[in-house]
Formats: structure tokens, C-alpha cells, sequence
């Protein structure tokens, strides 16, 4: 994938959450002093703790700066239309359990599966990109072949007008 889709609130938290970890280096290098301080570097746990601490650290800061670039920012309340896409908010049914499910489609870097959204990148959202309302989709998971039916698509731009 050559660009990233990602809200501009979820940009905005992505660049709060690189700050906060970038702050949170001089208490890491701190620790790290202390831990020294207390002798033997082969057995301080404190110091291989704060070593560890050091390295996960960096490695998210890493991660972080490296996919900003890629970023392409989405207002989600310019995004509309009849078909499910980046930004949209698409229920769905289990046309074999009749369980409805609701999901809103965003980037890699923002979805959270537990509030109801999931990445662009998954299955599901793979499956539901560029149908409407009334297709079937089927989505390919560990229990099998699920089949869905689309009951509605919305976006942030209808739902602010329909107020």
C-alpha cells in the first residue's frame, strides 16, 4: 500500500501519541542512569527492565515516524455516497444467523474493533468495498464462508445534514 488512509482525527492522535512517547524518553534514560548506578549490569534487573523499556520505545517512535509519511488524510465529513468505501459506516446481516452488525471502515492505524470500526485493510472491509445497500458479500473467515447482506451505508457528512 503506497498511502495510508487515515482520519484527521486519527491522524491527530497518531501525532499525540508519537509527542507522548517522545516525551516519555528522558524518564527512560533516567531509569537507565539509576539502574547503572546500582552496580552489576549482568544481574540488575532494573536495568535490563529499563533496557527493554528503552527498546519498545523506540521501536513504536520508529514505527510511528515511519508510516506518517505514508499518511493520506481523510475528512470524513466531506466523504458521501451509495457505496461502502473509506469512511463509510455499513450495517450488516448474517444471512445464515440474521445477526446484524454495524461497522465503520477506517485506516489500519485507527481501527478498534471494540468501538465498532475496522481497518480497510481487513477481510470484512475488503469484501464490503465499492457494494451498496442489498448486495451480498461473502467474507472468508477461520469458521468458513460467511455470507452478508448490506442494510445501510452511511457517512458522517449525510448523518451532520439529516440534523
Amino acid at each position: 500500500m503506497s498511502s495510508i488512509p487515515i482520519s484527521i482525527e486519527g491522524y491527530d492522535k497518531l501525532k499525540r501519541e508519537l509527542e507522548d512517547l517522545k516525551n516519555e524518553r528522558p524518564a527512560v534514560i533516567q531509569a537507565i542512569a539509576e539502574a547503572r548506578e546500582e552496580g552489576d549490569l549482568r544481574e540488575n534487573a532494573g536495568y535490563d527492565a529499563a533496557k527493554e523499556r528503552q527498546g519498545m520505545l523506540e521501536a513504536k517512535i520508529s514505527h510511528i515516524e515511519s508510516r506518517l509519511p505514508l499518511m493520506q488524510v481523510v475528512d470524513l465529513r466531506t466523504m458521501q455516497g451509495d457505496t461502502a468505501l473509506f469512511g463509510a459506516t455499513v450495517e450488516i446481516e448474517d444471512i445464515e444467523t440474521e445477526e446484524v452488525k454495524k461497522y465503520t471502515i477506517l485506516g489500519p492505524d485507527e481501527a478498534d474493533h471494540a468501538n465498532g470500526s475496522i481497518s480497510i485493510l481487513s477481510p470484512v472491509a475488503q469484501a464490503l468495498l465499492g457494494k451498496s445497500v442489498g448486495d451480498e458479500v461473502v467474507v472468508h473467515a477461520p469458521r468458513g464462508a460467511i455470507e452478508y447482506e448490506i442494510i445501510s451505508i452511511r457517512f458522517l457528512a449525510a448523518e451532520a445534514a439529516s440534523k
